[in-house]
């Protein structure tokens, strides 16, 4: 790592060491999963095999909330100082039926203060079952993309796209998927972090 950070000192603003904070849940977090083989760790396997010069620091938490992400964030942004904040919450609000207008506030700071810290912002969509009803479910969902166009931001539309009718992708519990589906995760969001991290 030293020889790295040595020869990064003689290279471009474009190809210098960039850094992706992963701010998120146990869905980002391994949740069940044997180690390793979360969409995390599989983007951290990619980044190596293309031989790109980014370090990943995954600050995910299992029950995590956007309450939650925005109070550990300050300190994150200053430790780390990302390039790419990857902001992958909401999923447990929604499940607690938390007011959305809170989710909302919460997000939109989080989005100001990754941009303020001169980071790039990827908002990964999420949707929830209708437990609390279909309008809350619906307003949910459209949260993600309405932020996205709000912040001029990238947005993965949904990070369980392929998955979220399959049954057998899932644990037990019906809310995580096994190691198996995180191959399919990684493939959801690459094509919208790779912009960023060129």
């Amino acid at each position: 790592m030293a020889t790295l950070l040595l020869g990064s000192q003689f290279t471009s603003a474009h190809s210098a060491p960039k850094t992706i904070l992963v701010l998120g849940d146990s869905l980002s977090a391994e949740y069940g999963l044997v180690r390793g083989t979360g969409w995390v760790a599989l983007l951290e396997q990619r980044l190596k095999e293309k031989k790109r010069d980014v370090s990943i620091i995954n600050a995910s938490i299992s029950g995590e909330t956007t309450s939650g992400g925005l109070a550990r964030l300050p300190d994150l942004l200053q430790k780390y100082q990302p390039t790419v904040v990857i902001v992958e919450l909401g999923g447990n609000d929604g499940l607690r039926g938390l007011p959305l207008n809170a989710t909302i506030t919460n997000f939109n700071a989080i989005i100001d203060a990754s941009k303020k810290n001169n980071a790039r912002v990827l908002l990964v969509g999420m949707r929830i079952p209708p437990n609390y009803g279909k309008s809350y479910a619906d307003q949910f969902s459209a949260m993600y993309p309405a932020l996205a166009k709000q912040w001029q931001i990238a947005l993965v539309p949904f990070f369980m796209e392929g998955l979220a009718d399959k049954p057998d992708m899932f644990q037990a519990d019906r809310i995580h998927l096994i190691g198996a589906a995180h191959p399919r995760v990684l493939e959801n969001i690459w094509p919208h972090l790779s912009p960023l991290i060129k």
